[in-house]
């Protein structure tokens, strides 16, 4: 994903301790009045994690393990999972072949359209899910690094299925002409998975509002997503000691003078520029996301431990505002913006958002993984419930926590709030459904599993809200029918108007679906738009619809690449047996393939 090509959000992750300014001593009084920090975003206000772990080792045991920390690691000492054996990829008439020698890992790159490359990988780049890699070039196995960028390179190791991908194809990005490296890694990949100091976030909110599209770099802050009235404002209260700030920043990025004059707009400006060009691995304060990625700078806090850290930004010129109610309310609103600094996109160039939103005009939810806390900012429970109800942010892995929230356990979690719906028979007459069963329980029908993942399947949807919403009817297939997929169109609306006492357009329905006769699924994958018809292949094969191979075939040429490996999904476990599929050849072939395929069953 090219520099501008979405709107990222800046993250810091985790390291070493930072040389920098001094933080001036608070006063005993404000000391022991147990206040918060005074600035958290500048580089100087950075200790690293190492840090932060001497008196927080538990916590910090915990966050070194877990994969979000291993979010970049260096490829000189990280624990590799591919194997670097031989080809990894054919594309068309292309290969992508890995190796290694003298414990270093190499890409090499044979393209009939871009020519050949070799790349020594010096970083690892995720580790949950999947593998991802950057590299610099060099001319041979061996050889001293090139002077060169490090460049994002062209292969994913998928960990759940142990397959090679083409890099980019876990997004919605349509199909490429022939293998290449893509993007300048730290132009594009840098802010999203490390920690950098917060302020380099905010510098796309401090320029003129018509420059902020020419100004797009690796990322903002999440407001420009949400509604208008959700949006929270970065106030300068002393432009003098912003402006010294970002001189003081340009003057370091640049390795040059710092600018003599220019307002806080011209100046945010220039270190846009400076930090497009000049920001490298060595200007992190780590590597990998760290505590202060989260937390915010913490050298005040650890030079004056009483001095509580706080999960506002702020610096001694400026600060964010925003947040409403009591207290427990406010914190709440601050750690979902906090999450929803990484948490926030909408990947790639694909124009559609659920709620009927386009990416770049009023959006809705977005389809697939790492939008999630943007998309709980769009529900009416951020404004008192905070992602760490149900997500340990320090956990190894939360795949036993998001088990029981499946479970009446979680339920309990909707009824902190909801305390009207704890019982039994308060919860089977608002959700008409067994309240033992999985119908009963409030994920179901409030996030439902409807988002493209990264292991290849459907999860939640972190837009909290009723299948009934207005907005919601704008999307394929009707949210009842992530459940009741093997009804038509015209009987899961007569239920929900039945059950819940709200309206559906039946005109809106046919213009959609084309009839109310038609299966809701079906008529999914026959009309919907591209993510819209992932959710229906994955439907159809979690229910091993076998009549409806032929249906799913044809989307195994859908120019959406992502969506052509949900449809061979979907045969698999229709079939149950491995795809004999090369999804990399041309689409000719692929069609002879998938005939010969449906044809043995």
């Amino acid at each position: 994903m090219r520099a501008g090509a979405t709107v990222f959000l800046l993250v810091g992750l985790l390291g070493a301790a930072c040389a920098g300014r001094s933080v001036a001593p608070r006063s005993a009084g404000a000391a022991q009045a147990g206040g918060e920090v005074t600035s958290n975003v500048l580089r100087g206000d950075y200790v690293g994690s190492a840090v932060c772990a001497r008196c927080h080792a538990d916590e910090a045991a915990r966050w070194f393990d877990s994969p979000m920390h291993h979010m970049t690691r260096d490829a000189s000492d990280a624990a590799v999972r591919a194997p670097f054996s031989g080809v990894a990829l054919r594309f068309k008439d292309d290969t992508v072949e890995l190796s290694e020698r003298g414990g270093a890992r190499y890409v090499h790159v044979h393209s009939a359209r871009f020519g050949d490359a070799l790349y020594r990988v010096t970083r690892v780049i995720g580790g949950h899910h999947r593998e991802d890699y950057a590299g610099v070039p060099v001319a041979r196995e061996g050889d001293a690094a090139a002077a060169g960028d490090e460049l994002v390179l062209p292969v994913s190791y998928l960990l759940w299925s142990k397959k090679y991908r083409y890099k980019g194809y876990s997004v919605m990005s349509r199909e490429r002409p022939g293998v290449a490296a893509g993007p300048v890694w730290n132009r594009t990949c840098i802010f999203c998975h490390n920690t950098q100091p917060y302020l380099s976030t905010l510098l796309g909110t401090l320029i003129d509002p018509a420059l902020r599209r020419r100004a797009a770099y690796q990322g903002e802050v999440v407001d420009p997503l949400l509604p208008e009235q959700d949006r929270w404002r970065v106030v300068v209260d002393d432009p003098a000691a912003v402006e010294r700030d970002l001189r003081d920043d340009v003057a370091r990025l640049s390795g040059g003078a710092a600018p003599s004059s220019g307002s806080v707009a011209e100046l945010a400006m220039r270190d846009v520029e400076v930090t497009r060009a000049s920001f490298t691995a060595k200007d992190l304060i780590e590597v990998g996301i760290g505590c202060e990625a989260c937390h915010g700078g913490g050298r005040e806090h650890a030079e004056h431990p009483e001095v509580r850290m706080s999960l506002s930004p702020r610096s001694a010129g400026l600060r964010v505002q925003g947040g409403s109610g009591d207290a427990d309310a406010v914190r709440a609103q601050r750690i979902n913006r906090t999450c929803a600094r990484c948490h926030q996109v909408l990947f790639s160039r694909y124009p559609y958002t659920w709620e009927g939103g386009r990416r770049a005009a009023n959006p809705g939810g977005s389809h697939i993984n790492s939008g999630e806390a943007r998309d709980f900012l769009l529900s009416a429970c951020s404004k008192r419930a905070d992602c760490t109800l149900c997500h340990d942010p320090h956990a190894p892995d939360n795949g036993a926590r998001a088990a029981r929230l499946e479970t009446r356990e979680g339920d309990a979690v909707c009824t902190r709030c909801h305390a009207k719906y704890a019982g039994d028979e308060a919860l089977r007459e608002h959700a008409h459904h067994d309240p033992a069963g999985p119908g009963g329980r409030c994920v179901a029908c409030h996030m439902p599993r409807k988002n493209m993942s990264l292991d290849g399947r459907l999860t939640r949807y972190h837009r909290i809200g009723s299948p009934t919403d207005a907005v919601k009817v704008l999307d394929r297939p009707l949210e009842c029918a992530l459940c009741h997929g093997d009804e038509t169109v015209g009987r899961i609306a007569a239920d929900m108007e039945r059950l819940w006492g709200k309206r559906l357009d039946e005109n809106l329905l046919r213009d959609e679906y084309g009839s109310l006769e038609a299966n809701v699924v079906d008529a999914t994958l026959a009309r919907g738009k591209p993510h819209e018809q992932a959710v229906a292949l994955a439907l159809l094969g979690e229910r091993k619809e076998r009549r409806a191979a032929p249906a799913i075939a044809e989307q195994l040429v859908n120019p959406y690449p992502l969506v052509r490996f949900y449809a061979e999904g979907a045969l698999e476990r229709i079939f149950d047996e491995t795809s004999p599929l090369d999804l990399y050849t041309t689409d000719d072939a692929i069609r002879a393939q998938a005939a010969a395929w449906l044809a043995r069953h």
